[in-house]
C-alpha cells in the first residue's frame, strides 16, 4: 500500500504485491480516492468525496482542504493522481489500447475553468465500453455483466449515473432496454461533453469474476447470481408483466386452443458466415436433419446493430438453441431455464467451449448438449494427418499462444456426420425440447 499526504489518507492504492486479491473491492473508503489495483482482470478506484470532471481532458478532480506541510512531489495544486483505462480486461494491450485513459487528481485548487457547470445530486459510475465491444461476447463478458456486478456492488437502489466513454451509437441503441433497468438517471455520453459535471462521489472502474462468470462470495449480501442476471435481462427485456420471464411474444401460443398450438419443438440454430472461420459447410443438409428427427427450425445471423430484443424474443420462443462455438453462444445468456443449449465444438475448442459457455450454461439451468467435431467432419482434415500435434494434442500445439490458436479459430469449417450428428445430438436434443413444451410421447 502506497500513502501520499499528512494526517487523513490522501490516496491509497492496493496493489497485487499486497498479498493478493482484496475482497471486498474497496474495503476502506478513506481518503478522496480510494484504488484496488489487484485484481487480474480489472482496476476500480472510488472518489469518496465531491468530484469535478472535466471530460475536455479526460480528467476528474476531487475537491480536498488545502493541506500545510504536504510531502510530495507533485504540483501544489495537485496532491497526487492516477491513471486508470476502466475496461476490465486490463492484461489484454489490444483490448486496453481501445479503452480510454482516464485520470484522477486529488486537488486543493482545480484550473479556474473547471468550475461546475452540471451539479448532479447522485453519485456516479464511470467506465469504458471500448476494448473488444464490437463482439457479442465481450458485450457480456467486459460489459454487462461487470456493469451488473458493479451496480449491485456499491449501487443496490441504481441510483447511480452511467458515465460511458468510447461509447458508439449503435451500441446505445442496441442495448437502449437495459439501461432503465440499471439507472434511474438517464446516462452520459462522456465523450461528446463540452461541459463539465460535478458528482457527490464516484465509482471509477467495473468489476469482473471471469468469463461470463457471477460469484456471489464476492459480493456483499444480499448476493447475486447469473441466475439472477439472467432474471434481470428477462424484466428488462420481456415487459414488466412477464412474471414467468417468457416474455410477451410466447402469449399468443399458450393462449391457443390446444389443436391449435405449434406442436413441433422449435429449435434456432445461430448461423455464421462471410469467411469468418468454424462455419457449417453442409448447412441444408444439417437443416433438413433438425427438420427430419421433428423440429421446427429457424436460422438466425445476428446483426450488430439490431436490438438485443429481437434476439431474446426469437429464443424466448424457442425451445433449443444450436451454435458452432464462437461469441454467438453468449445468446445462452438470453434462455429460460430448462431451454436445450447445443455446442458445436471444432477441434481445438474444448478448453474455451467448457469454460466460457459449458459452465455458464449449467449456472442458468440449462440442457447444455456438447457436439464435439471428429477429424473428418473438420476442413483440417484436408490440411493435417491425425498424428500431426495440432491435431492430436491442440493445447501443447497452442501453448497458450493465440496467434497459433488462429488455425482453430479463423482456419477451420466443419462439414458434420448426418448420421452420427443425429445420433449423438439431435436425438436428445428433441427428447428434451419435447419435455420442456410438454409433449406426450407420439
Amino acid at each position: 500500500m502506497v500513502f501520499f499526504g499528512e494526517g487523513t489518507l490522501i490516496i491509497k492504492w492496493i496493489s497485487a504485491y499486497d498479498g493478493g486479491a482484496v475482497s471486498p473491492v474497496l474495503p476502506e473508503l478513506s481518503g478522496p480516492i480510494t484504488c484496488n489495483f489487484s485484481n487480474k482482470d480489472y482496476d476500480i478506484c472510488s472518489m469518496n468525496g465531491p468530484a469535478l470532471l472535466d471530460p475536455m481532458t479526460s480528467t476528474f478532480f476531487t475537491m480536498i482542504p488545502t493541506p500545510t506541510n504536504i510531502m510530495t512531489t507533485a504540483p501544489s495544486d495537485h496532491l497526487a493522481e492516477v491513471k486508470i483505462r476502466p475496461y476490465p480486461r486490463k492484461t489484454d494491450k489490444s483490448a486496453m489500447s481501445k479503452a480510454k485513459e482516464l485520470t484522477l487528481v486529488t486537488s486543493s485548487n482545480p484550473p479556474k475553468s473547471s468550475s461546475c457547470g452540471i451539479m448532479h445530486s447522485s453519485p456516479a459510475l464511470i467506465f469504458s465500453v471500448g476494448g473488444y465491444t464490437g463482439n457479442f461476447f465481450h458485450q457480456f463478458n467486459e460489459g454487462f455483466i461487470p456493469l451488473y456486478l458493479t451496480i449491485h456492488s456499491f449501487f443496490p437502489d441504481r441510483d447511480v449515473i452511467l458515465v460511458i466513454t468510447d461509447l458508439k451509437d449503435w451500441w446505445a441503441k442496441k442495448y437502449a432496454d437495459l439501461f432503465p433497468h440499471l439507472t434511474s438517471h438517464p446516462i452520459i455520453n462522456m465523450d461528446n461533453q463540452t461541459t463539465t459535471h460535478c458528482f457527490p462521489s464516484s465509482i471509477v472502474g467495473l468489476i469482473k469474476h471471469g468469463h461470463l462468470v457471477i460469484d456471489p462470495e464476492l459480493l456483499p449480501y444480499p448476493k447475486t447470481t447469473l441466475l439472477d442476471f439472467n432474471t434481470f435481462l428477462r424484466n428488462a427485456l420481456g415487459g414488466d408483466d412477464d412474471e414467468h420471464g417468457t416474455g410477451r411474444v410466447l402469449e399468443s401460443y399458450y393462449n391457443k386452443p390446444a389443436d391449435q398450438k405449434r406442436r413441433r419443438p422449435r429449435l434456432v440454430l445461430v448461423n455464421r458466415k462471410g469467411g469468418v472461420g468454424r462455419e457449417i459447410s453442409n448447412l441444408v443438409q444439417v437443416l433438413n436433419a433438425i427438420e427430419e428427427v421433428g423440429f421446427q427450425v429457424i436460422v438466425f445471423e445476428p446483426k450488430r446493430d439490431a436490438p438485443v430484443g429481437d434476439a431474446y424474443k426469437l429464443l424466448q420462443s424457442s425451445e433449443a438453441m444450436l451454435a458452432v462455438h464462437g461469441a454467438a453462444m453468449t445468446h445462452l445468456l438470453l434462455l429460460r431455464p430448462g431451454m436445450v443449449l447445443g455446442e458445436i465444438v471444432p477441434i481445438g475448442t474444448d478448453w474455451l467451449s467448457k469454460t466460457f459457455y459449458e459452465k455458464p450454461a449449467k449456472a442458468l439451468g440449462l440442457e447444455y448438449i456438447k457436439y464435439k467435431v471428429s477429424f473428418q467432419e473438420s476442413s483440417l482434415a484436408d490440411k493435417y494427418q491425425p498424428s500431426d500435434l495440432v491435431i492430436k494434442d491442440p493445447p501443447g500445439f497452442t501453448s497458450g499462444n493465440w496467434i497459433k490458436a488462429r488455425v482453430y479459430m479463423k482456419t477451420q469449417n466443419v462439414k458434420l456426420d448426418i448420421p452420427r450428428f443425429k445420433k449423438l445430438f439431435l436425438e436428445e436434443a428433441y427428447d428434451k425440447a419435447k419435455r420442456l413444451l410438454g409433449l406426450k410421447e407420439s
